[in-house]
């Protein structure tokens, strides 16, 4: 069956299309068709959104002696959206608040309103906001999991100066890892994004939020190169429902220190994948090690969900709630196996102890080989505690508090302290000092 539709598009022309024999599409299916214009469009499903869409602005303190060097000064502006328009709470990018002080909202009616920041975590740069005014609209949120790749996509928010702006592009990817976060999975598009839209929402085709616009890949100049990254609402709902209930993140762990699945590690173990999660080591006693992981062994899904690298398995052991169980499978020797995990709360002091790597702030240590004293830094998590001390991959760790580092144990009783640690760091052919 054919059929032939006339538009009137501004030109006189003819679009020929193909429907399968007894589908009544034009009947049953919404196309996305204004007959009184004679357009394409899809503002029906957008124009209820966008008045949740504001813009944030980031002002913070001066330390200047003067009392109009200390009056806050513009740190960042970036996009928003409301997803609760009872209580005013806007979710937007942890980067767009950092180190602020004072927050403002324009809002797309005009009215410029003050923000209290709720609550802000680095890993998932995700922020909350709240707001207090009459008369608020709030976007429509949908599961991320029910994504699929070519689905039509829609970022919305204040690129670059300009007013509230919409670009449209495809779901490029999902499950998007290895951008160096520490929580990753996100949903890859080609929506144009630029600076001044981190924090704005992802929308589907019926203007329902999909993701937080949060990053880019660029080629040079900061530009958009068509390739962009968005935090989706499976993990945002969790973050933001725990800065809501606490104002901070309180993470799950199971025990296990992980590294990706590179081409070279792949390699040494004889598999032909490159997408997963080695195991380097188990604390003792863990959730992992009850789970039947050792080191070694390559995670490859985690609660359903395919596992691209160590970022992927961080993302849903992250936000899963305490005490809650996660289907896991993995890789030994080339033999498929499984169980379950149960994530348990994170430590306050970020440090696990395995059999011979120690897991502390973010950094992946494990002994120096042959009679070389120290710990050798195996990796470093973007976004970590380490990672923001200026810790490196390749570093060793000679000295902590002025003494010398004799093994993991002594390290490990180190770094659990609460306050910070000087650390004496081999570096090449020198030394640096690192407060960790």
């Amino acid at each position: 069956m054919r059929r032939t539709v006339r538009l009137s598009l501004g030109l006189a022309a003819v679009l020929t299309v193909a429907a399968p024999a007894g589908l009544a599409w034009a009947q049953t299916a919404p196309a996305p068709y204004d007959q009184r214009r004679g357009v394409f469009t899809f503002a029906g499903g957008l124009e209820k959104s966008l008045p949740a869409v504001v813009q944030v602005t980031t002002l913070g303190q001066s330390e200047g002696p003067s009392s109009a060097s200390r009056e806050p000064k513009l740190i960042a502006t970036g996009s928003g959206v409301i997803i609760d328009a009872a209580q005013g709470i806007i979710v937007t990018n942890q980067h767009v608040v950092e180190n602020g002080t004072k927050f403002t909202v324009d809002m797309l009616d005009g009215r410029l309103l003050d923000a209290t920041l709720i609550g802000a975590d680095k890993a998932t740069d995700i922020a909350v906001l709240k707001i207090e005014a009459p008369g608020l609209m709030q976007v429509e949120i949908v599961d991320s999991d029910t994504l699929r790749t070519g689905d039509v996509a829609f970022a919305v928010g204040y690129p670059l100066g300009l007013d509230q702006t919409v670009t449209m592009g495809v779901i490029s990817g999902l499950n998007r890892s290895g951008l160096g976060d520490a929580v990753e999975d996100y949903i890859q598009t080609d929506a144009a994004v630029n600076s001044g839209n981190s924090g704005g929402p992802l929308l589907d085709s019926r203007g329902r939020l999909i993701g937080i616009n949060t990053s880019i890949l660029s080629g040079g100049g900061g530009g958009n190169d068509g390739i962009a990254f968005a935090v989706p609402t499976r993990i945002m709902l969790v973050v933001v429902g725990q800065l809501r209930d606490f104002g901070e993140v309180r993470r799950g762990e199971i025990g296990a220190v992980l590294g990706s699945l590179t081409a070279e590690r792949a390699r040494e173990l004889g598999l032909g994948i490159v997408r997963g999660a080695v195991v380097l080591d188990v604390a003792p006693g863990s959730p992992a090690e009850q789970a039947g992981l050792r080191a070694g062994d390559v995670i490859t899904r985690i609660h359903s969900r395919p596992v691209a690298n160590a970022g992927s398995v961080l993302a849903t052991v992250g936000v899963a709630a305490p005490d809650s169980r996660l289907n896991v499978a993995w890789l030994r020797d080339g033999v498929e196996m499984g169980g379950e995990v149960q994530v348990r709360m994170a430590t306050p002091q970020g440090v696990v102890m395995g059999q011979d790597r120690l897991l502390a702030r973010g950094a992946t240590l494990a002994a120096a080989s042959g009679d070389v004293p120290g710990l050798r830094v195996e990796s470093v998590e973007s976004g970590s505690v380490a990672a923001a001390a200026g810790l490196r991959a390749g570093d060793l760790i000679v000295g902590i508090d002025g003494a010398g580092v004799a093994d993991l144990a002594g390290a490990s009783v180190a770094l659990s302290a609460e306050g910070v640690r000087a650390l004496t760091v081999r570096r090449g052919e020198g030394e640096v000092q690192i407060t960790l």
